[in-house]
């Protein structure tokens, strides 16, 4: 079954302790699509700007991304720099400019209104609510956000929570959205806003789930001896899940489904973040994939992902 996944689209300059990169492909939408692109066709919506490098929109193709939905603006596309400092889970944001990005409008294309399962990417919750205003009856809805809405748009983001079925964000937005610091009361008190999974991620530590008559899973990260870039680790994971459950799920999605679908999603981060940008999904296959899930279950004993 096909993903229906909207947020942005983004050249990137990010630079680390050890390297700097400029004009990379970015934003949420770019990583959480061509994550799920390894499991499942993709419907993308997003804008960008007449600057937009041709090789990127190649590289969506040669996933099998559909990209009737991608809106090409008279303008610059959207730019976002940032450092991260030596501990990699702290980053600095240098300078964003929104450029077309600004006025974007979330238009689904023909035929898009019918996909079985949505992601919402990490834009905000007035343009996530304006995508279901125009959706049939998707199967599974997944939206991901971020400290910045829970601060400016919390009204339109608490409405949004009503909608969804799954809510992706992490450790420090959970706890600002309930005022919360226990993890395990913030995910239970944002189900009782509406959702009835949550997802909180923990960066290198992993994620919580959060499911229906107290389901919990706690997933670790893959362990890494090098992150060069963390940037859009976050977007692939949601993608990775996004795309994993449309693959597999014929009927109605169940806890035990999203358990293996946390962990598909972690194992697309860990590759993502061995290379800047999206440059280790060019090369990865999914025997790497395959070989990297079953490391992942024998070394944290996941029997429930069998």
């Amino acid at each position: 079954m096909s993903v229906l996944i909207v947020g942005s689209i983004a050249l990137d300059t990010v630079k680390t302790p050890f390297e700097e990169h400029a004009d990379l492909l970015g934003g949420s939408a770019s990583y959480c699509a061509v994550a799920a692109s390894f499991f499942s066709p993709v419907n993308l919506v997003g804008v960008v700007g007449d600057d937009f490098p041709k090789e990127h929109v190649a590289f969506f193709k040669s996933r099998d991304i559909d990209l009737a939905g991608l809106q090409i603006a008279d303008g610059k596309t959207f730019r976002w720099s940032g450092e991260y400092m030596l501990d990699m889970n702290v980053r600095e944001t240098r300078s964003i400019a929104l450029n077309v990005f600004e006025h974007f409008t979330p238009k689904l294309a023909d035929g898009y209104s019918d996909t079985p399962f949505i992601l919402l990417g990490n834009i905000g919750p007035d343009l996530q609510n304006h995508v279901l205003d125009q959706v049939a009856k998707p199967r599974f809805v997944i939206a991901d956000t971020m400290d910045l809405w829970i601060n400016i748009a919390k009204d339109e983001l608490l409405r949004l929570l009503k909608r969804v079925d799954m809510l992706i964000l992490n450790d420090s937005e959970a706890r600002l959205l309930t005022q919360q610091t226990s993890l395990v009361k913030a995910g239970q008190q944002i189900q009782a806003m509406g959702p009835r999974y949550v997802a909180v991620k923990k960066g290198e530590h992993g994620c919580l789930l959060f499911g229906e008559d107290d389901d919990f899973f706690s997933c670790g990260a893959y362990p890494l001896e090098d992150v060069h870039d963390p940037t859009g680790a976050g977007d692939t994971f949601a993608g990775g899940l996004a795309g994993y459950l449309a693959s597999m799920v014929e009927d109605e999605v169940t806890f035990a489904d999203l358990r293996k679908a946390v962990v598909h999603g972690s194992v697309l981060a860990s590759f993502n973040v061995e290379q800047f940008s999206l440059e280790r999904m060019r090369t990865l296959t999914q025997e790497d994939i395959r070989e990297r899930y079953d490391s992942f279950r024998l070394f944290s004993q996941f029997e429930v992902i069998e």
